[in-house]
């Protein structure tokens, strides 16, 4: 997949759910219940032990375009790609990841929180990153902030946002997609209630829509 064609996916989706899955076990019926729900594509944190035997499982499920998050080095791109992830997403800006996965062929988003990390992406190529920690940084008001001086950039803002503010942050013209985790939380994992994923995830796929 090329930076172009995730682009086209995000922008199409609208949603990235983000998740932390704490076994292989979850995998299958996560991505039922997302898929069933309306996802697209979905981004699994390298946060726990079996996160890439997750990917893996969810990769080879079909019904999404998968890729890996909280990527932080080069070593880790390459075990994503391998494990099947489409793309691969960091909580900030890290030239050697970028340029490891420039090697791969396989897209970057990068997390950025300032105007310098956003002139650090896009002296790398790069056009589309994630706002991040998103709400925390001040949410829209600084996405407005960042566009003004760089209005060809596209942004994935993710970190705190929840259900109540994805249509704010939607109607932003330079966001493609949002990303969050209140779709599939540890909650709703650790007690296996796939029903209510498909329920929010359908219901974030709504509210993206209208």
């Amino acid at each position: 997949m090329s930076g172009t064609d995730l682009a086209t996916v995000l922008a199409g989706a609208r949603l990235l759910p983000v998740l932390t899955v704490p076994s292989t076990a979850t995998a299958g019926p996560l991505a039922d219940a997302l898929a069933a729900g309306g996802a697209r594509c979905a981004e699994v944190t390298l946060r726990t032990a079996g996160a890439e035997q997750v990917l893996k499982a969810m990769a080879a499920h079909g019904g999404l375009t998968v890729g890996a998050g909280t990527v932080l080095t080069p070593e880790q791109v390459e075990r994503a790609v391998a494990a099947g992830a489409r793309f691969v997403v960091s909580p900030g800006f890290d030239e050697d990841v970028v340029a490891k996965c420039h090697e791969l062929g396989v897209p970057v988003v990068p997390g950025i929180a300032t105007a310098t990390e956003l002139m650090r992406a896009l002296k790398a190529g790069l056009d589309t990153v994630k706002l991040f920690p998103a709400e925390p940084l001040g949410g829209v008001r600084t996405l407005r902030a960042l566009t003004a001086p760089f209005p060809r950039t596209r942004f994935v803002p993710t970190g705190g946002i929840g259900a109540s503010r994805l249509a704010a942050y939607l109607a932003h013209p330079a966001v493609l997609a949002v990303g969050g985790s209140w779709m599939a939380t540890a909650d709703h994992l650790r007690r296996g209630d796939y029903e209510e994923i498909r329920r929010l995830t359908a219901d974030a796929v709504d509210r993206s829509t209208t």
